[in-house]
């Protein structure tokens, strides 16, 4: 088969404490990227929803929005065009590694490869407009570099991630923290309802959702955020 050009490379991440060598490192390809909306009660709240009242919902985000953050290193997310209000969200990131459909609560994480710390940055102004406007959300949360990913650990080094802290600063200013027990909808239940709406595949992440305190960066802001056992990510606003 020939191409007309180049097909792109494939988005991987590298597995945590896997090698240090970069010929040798094992990689996580990445297939697709699903988030939920709104899985913590007080941002639900914050952002103007009764988190009793809502079922879980799903946005989607391109593979190539994520940028691979090294542990140990400050990586770069550069401040996108058509914005003025760009807003932090930190999360727990599930990696799936076996495949499934309509899978039951008892045995979703049988699926689960590893887990993952992310931000999943968001044009909040844009969102905005599209939730006025009965919009998608896409350009609000689908844009380029909108991902900023640590490693991927996993479950057979670290366990299943249920509860721990989560927590997210700029500068030396504390924005979020909360627990990963207080998801509204667990790791578990995330997957079972994701997988009747999508067949899920290895390579596919999920976005678990951020907890309250999710507000704008400016260039030059250096966000440091992590999740109890799998570490920190630190990303400067470029």
């Amino acid at each position: 088969m020939e191409y007309v050009f180049p097909p792109p490379p494939v988005v991987a991440v590298p597995i945590a404490e896997s090698s240090d060598a970069a010929s040798t490192r094992e990689c996580f390809a990445v297939r697709r990227i699903y988030c939920v909306g709104r899985n913590y009660a007080a941002h639900a709240r914050e952002m103007g929803h009764d988190p009793e009242r809502e079922p879980p919902f799903f946005f989607s985000k391109p593979a190539d929005a994520v940028v691979y953050v090294p542990p140990g290193t400050t990586g770069e997310f550069p401040y996108p065009s058509s914005t003025q209000d760009v807003h932090h969200e930190i999360e727990l990131v599930v990696a799936i590694g076996r495949a499934g459909r309509d899978i039951a609560v008892e045995d979703a994480l049988d699926h689960v490869y590893g887990y993952a710390v992310g931000l999943d940055m968001t044009r909040r102004d844009l969102q905005a407009q599209a939730k006025k406007m009965g919009r998608p959300w896409d350009t609000a949360k689908g844009f380029d570099h909108s991902a900023p990913l640590g490693p991927i650990h996993p479950v057979s080094r670290v366990g299943h991630v249920e509860h721990g802290a989560i927590w997210l600063e700029v500068g030396s200013v504390e924005r979020q923290r909360s627990d990963v027990s207080a998801l509204i909808w667990s790791t578990a239940e995330t997957i079972a309802c994701l997988s009747t709406l999508f067949t899920l595949q290895p390579g596919d992440l999920i976005f678990t959702g951020t907890p309250e305190g999710v507000a704008a960066v400016a260039r030059g802001d250096v966000m440091t955020g992590g999740v109890e056992g799998l570490g920190q990510l630190k990303v400067r606003v470029a």
